[in-house]
């Protein structure tokens, strides 16, 4: 048994930028991670020639004002990943229209102007709140939160331009009426005020880099490493039993710490690492709090670059011709894969090193549900990827031709695929659901001694909420000792 200033439970972005800062700053960090690579939604894999991207389609920043980039300076990892800005935040396309909408706000306002005449108040009104967030929230600080549905619904008549800005809504949420006003004005002015990025040769080259860093200043880090209880004395957590699954040390493990960092799901800490009296108290403060939804990916290796064949942009979000009004969102989201709305990323269109010189990787993703999967047995459940493959990939024939010929290797993940490999409750990808006035009262009903950096923390997910939620719970952790 090792004695450990801080054990990490989870490598994902959240877990390993608190590791890293910790040991950094002098502590004894072990991160256990229960996959076998660090990095959680931020990891890639390889398939022939082709390096696919788990999670990241873009990230919001880095601009001046971000803090990211006071975290990566801090951490050492400015120099040693490559960010590449992305060309426009995304091409928008429904029946009806077909548009694209830059990254910067001016620009964008003037398109969405001549694309929605009379519609300027509405425009002017939506992107002052996204660009002046934090006086947004002042203003405000006194009435209850609300929807972005509603928010939009009053400054807005065009049910076309409340779709357009909408076009990323699957970043954060299924259903503009029950996502939070506030959380979306300051995710989405992140984009607009500074842009995007993508990391060269994919996230798990920013994932990586944090776990080196842990391990460069006397951390350790082990994959293949389950925890399966958080061991107490008395009534204060006191470490951890874990197993390893793989490997020449396969068994079972425990070691102790006197602080415990939780990069995973809330649920599963009350439900099956917590004591019962701990747990108990946990998972009656999260009862009203919604699980979020998880994603649908198709991962495509292509013979060549699809640039050669017509594509023209990185992000492509196409809203189904029945989704007429914000009202018919969740429905759609909850149709068949022919009809669901979906986003493209082609990843030719930056400098993305995915696949060798010629050959390109994209990757079709929509919002998904284990409902959508249930009760369907191996051999109906491959069957019902391939034929979602096939459908998504006639769709994306419509809009670039060749697009079905160029393709090399296709594969599809679901939302048990989510869930089997970051142990997500419904294969969740950005934690609690965002809704208005989700409270977060459960975080003091944690143990003293136990902290969240993860998408099910204070801020949320998406690669910057689990980024800041690790760097603030690790300032947190260092105040404490």
């Amino acid at each position: 048994m090792m004695k450990y200033d801080v054990i990490v439970i989870g490598a994902g972005l959240g877990g390993l930028t608190a590791g890293a800062k910790l040991a950094r700053d002098g502590k004894k960090v072990l991160l256990l991670e229960q996959h076998d690579r660090p990095g959680g939604c931020a990891t890639t894999f390889k398939r022939r020639d082709f390096t696919m991207e788990v999670g990241l389609h873009e990230m919001d920043g880095l601009h001046p004002k971000d803090i990211k980039n006071r975290i990566f300076d801090d951490l050492g990892i400015t120099g040693k990943v490559e960010f590449l800005k992305v060309p426009e935040f995304y091409r928008f396309i429904n029946s009806r229209y077909d548009l694209v909408v830059p990254h910067d706000p001016e620009e964008a306002k003037a398109i969405l102007l001549s694309t929605f005449p009379g519609e300027e108040k509405g425009i002017d009104d939506y992107f002052y709140h996204v660009l002046n967030v934090r006086r947004v929230m002042v203003a405000n600080r006194d009435k209850p939160d609300r929807s972005v549905g509603e928010f939009l619904d009053e400054i807005i008549g065009n049910e076309d331009l409340k779709l357009v800005l909408l076009g990323n809504l699957g970043y954060f949420h299924d259903d503009p009426y029950t996502l939070s006003w506030l959380y979306y004005l300051n995710a989405q002015g992140s984009y607009y005020g500074g842009s995007a990025s993508f990391i060269q040769g994919g996230s798990q080259q920013l994932s990586n880099a944090l776990s080196g860093i842990i391990t460069a200043y006397g951390g350790t880090v082990r994959l293949n490493s389950l925890v399966t209880s958080i061991d107490y004395e008395g009534t204060l957590p006191s470490g951890v039993t874990y197993e390893e699954t793989r490997g020449k040390e396969r068994g079972t493990f425990s070691d102790t710490a006197t602080q415990i960092v939780v990069n995973g799901a809330v649920p599963n800490l009350a439900q099956s690492l917590l004591s019962k009296a701990d747990g108990l108290r946990l998972s009656e403060s999260i009862a009203g709090n919604n699980i979020g939804a998880s994603l649908l990916t198709v991962y495509y290796g292509f013979n060549k670059s699809l640039k050669e064949i017509g594509s023209k942009h990185y992000s492509t979000f196409i809203y189904d011709g029945s989704v007429k009004s914000q009202k018919d969102i969740l429905d759609n989201m909850h149709s068949d894969f022919g009809t669901r709305s979906f986003t493209f990323v082609d990843y030719s269109q930056v400098d993305s090193r995915l696949a060798p010189e010629g050959k390109s990787v994209g990757a079709v993703c929509c919002i998904d549900y284990p409902s959508d999967w249930a009760y369907l047995d191996r051999e109906e459940y491959n069957r019902m990827k391939a034929d979602v493959a096939d459908s998504f990939t006639s769709r994306c024939e419509k809009m670039i031709p060749g697009f079905r010929d160029a393709v090399e290797h296709v594969e599809v993940a679901t939302s048990l695929s989510v869930k089997r490999f970051t142990l997500n409750p419904e294969g969740a990808v950005y934690g609690f659901a965002q809704n208005p006035g989700r409270s977060l009262d459960y975080l003091s009903h944690l143990p003293d001694n136990v902290s969240i950096a993860s998408a099910w923390g204070k801020i949320g997910g998406g690669f910057s909420g689990a980024i800041v939620s690790g760097y603030m719970t690790a300032i947190d952790v260092l105040r404490k000792s």
